[in-house]
């Protein structure tokens, strides 16, 4: 089954793009922002690589199980990927790759399926070929 989307893909890869604009800057973006684009990054990756044997958690903003293969109903799943909203948004956006975050201690994984590498970024990049706009 798909993912549902809570997100307006359009105001949430909007709101991604700006979150990724103010952190390359320096800046914190507003947490309502930072929120929204966290979400759309995480329903983008749901879609993409459906299924339940690895949940992505970004607290907290939401989670969301991807990958097909063994699912779980109760519990620790049997993959688990957790970050902060700053590092997901790197990631979803292709500005850090997987292995540095996680090498850095940016991204807590465990499970023989959380190496997220080939399925990172997921956002979209704009007309000129950038996941931030400017």
């Amino acid at each position: 089954m798909p993912a549902r989307r809570r997100t307006d893909p359009v105001e949430g890869l909007a709101a991604a793009r700006a979150a990724l604009s103010t952190i390359a800057e320096g800046g914190q973006p507003p947490r309502s922002v930072l929120a929204t684009g966290v979400r759309y990054a995480l329903e983008e990756l749901a879609a993409r690589y459906p299924g339940g044997s690895v949940e992505v958690r970004v607290p907290p903003f939401g989670a969301v199980q991807v990958i097909e293969g063994p699912r779980h109903t109760r519990g620790t799943p049997p993959a688990v990927v957790e970050m902060d909203a700053v590092t997901w948004l790197e990631l979803a956006g292709g500005r850090v790759p997987f292995e540095v975050a996680r090498t850095a201690g940016r991204v807590l994984a465990s499970g023989n399926r959380a190496d997220l590498s080939d399925l990172l970024p997921v956002l979209e990049p704009d007309a000129a070929g950038r996941t931030v706009a400017g």
